[in-house]
């Protein structure tokens, strides 16, 4: 009797043992209820201009080419951030891989420091070898806090001098609204950031396609299929053209998700911050992405104008007439509406004085929608045009005299 008594006490022992890890584990970002479920909110009105009744404490909707914002909900108010701390540890990241300070196929060995991190994490033993890859892998589809250590040591050497980077990254950024304490978003005081320049941070980050490789996949696994990686982001899942980015989840932050997605040649990024529910975030994410594409297109604009019309009279050159070309096209955020009200306008100055060097501007294509410039292509000089010498001046002149 006293044997069964003591296995029973043994089995709640470690049944409560059980409950309490699942709850850290969930407040630090394991987020990862219902994420079978579609995404699901009543149906809004999401012309320009209306309230999109977006539940959580803060919200953006952000163009990553412009940093233009198409809507925002309290998008300064300072509030913690959670794992999607993780989009500027990975912009650090990318720019390592980038500038060859770090490879992909790097084997990086985990500190004590790194394995004894708690929340979301893949149980990364002290000296256990894995790629930066897999820890790349661990890190955005699993919010792993003990590999995105593992990463910023082998950076920066240690997880400190780590953080000092990323405040010094967001500074140049001009985060006004961030200070980080930590590279993975664990809750600690003074550790805030804003919606705003959550969504900055998340545009920079989109600007290495690398990124994608990671923040588009649903499922994987590391450790030849022993552990199990599944994105807590839903929007992967449930939503077409998402490209990523992160969640977060903890006590004091809330539920909190940059998202990502592209359409066509556009791409936007929504950021919830402080939602009361997971489902809130996915949510009003996605009904800040459904106003967005929606409402707006990004449209590559080219010159329309004739070759023939690409050109100036110079004074005092070698050369008569200088001829110009279009150099570059014009990429513009519009509104739905506006898209077909693009007008071009040539402006080409009637005279040039030379000396004219290749490349030089000697004209605009001005885009206007309405009354209103929205952009300009440079005309640029096709090739060099001296200013001409008093010799070869004389030299025309004479053969103008003898000429028959």
């Amino acid at each position: 009797m006293k044997k069964i008594k003591l296995l029973s006490i043994l089995l709640c022992f470690c049944l409560c043992s059980s409950i309490t890890t699942v709850a850290k584990t969930v407040l630090s970002e394991g987020d990862v209820d219902n994420l079978d479920e579609p995404i699901l909110y009543a149906n809004t009105d999401l012309s320009v201009g209306t309230d999109l009744q977006i539940s959580a404490k803060s919200a953006i909707l952000m163009e990553p080419t412009t940093n233009t914002v198409l809507y925002e909900k309290n998008a300064s108010e300072i509030c913690a951030p959670a794992s999607i701390t993780k989009i500027m540890s990975l912009v650090l990241i990318m720019e390592a891989i980038d500038q060859k300070r770090l490879t992909t196929e790097e084997v990086v060995t985990a500190s004590e420091t790194a394995s004894k991190m708690g929340g979301s994490q893949i149980w990364l033993k002290e000296g256990e070898n894995m790629t930066v890859d897999d820890l790349l892998k661990a890190t955005v589809i699993g919010s792993a806090n003990d590999a995105t250590v593992a990463l910023a040591e082998q950076i920066a050497g240690s997880e400190e001098a780590f953080v000092n980077l990323m405040n010094k990254k967001a500074e140049e950024l001009g985060m006004d609204n961030t200070t980080f304490k930590n590279c993975t978003g664990l809750d600690e005081d003074g550790h805030m950031t804003s919606c705003y320049d959550v969504a900055i941070m998340s545009c920079e980050l989109l600007k290495h396609p690398l990124i994608k490789k990671y923040s588009t996949v649903w499922m994987d696994t590391l450790r030849d299929g022993e552990s199990e990686l599944v994105n807590t982001n839903k929007l992967v899942r449930f939503y077409e053209g998402t490209t990523g980015l992160k969640t977060g989840t903890t006590s004091k932050a809330g539920c909190c998700l940059s998202a990502s997605a592209k359409r066509g040649d556009t791409e936007l990024v929504a950021v919830i911050m402080g939602a009361t529910n997971s489902n809130e975030r996915f949510s009003g994410a996605k009904r800040l992405l459904d106003f967005g594409f929606a409402n707006y297109c990004m449209s590559e604009i080219k010159s329309s104008a004739k070759t023939e019309d690409l050109k100036s009279k110079v004074k005092n050159g070698t050369e008569k007439v200088i001829y110009g070309k279009a150099e570059n096209n014009v990429k513009l955020l519009l509104k739905k509406e506006d898209a077909q009200s693009v007008e071009q306008r040539l402006s080409m100055e009637d005279e040039i004085e030379a000396p004219i060097h290749k490349g030089d501007t000697i004209g605009t294509v001005d885009v206007y929608i309405g009354e209103e410039l929205v952009g300009k292509i440079d005309i640029k000089a096709t090739k060099q045009i001296d200013r001409i010498k008093y010799k070869t001046t004389l030299i025309w002149i004479i053969k103008g005299i003898f000429k028959p």
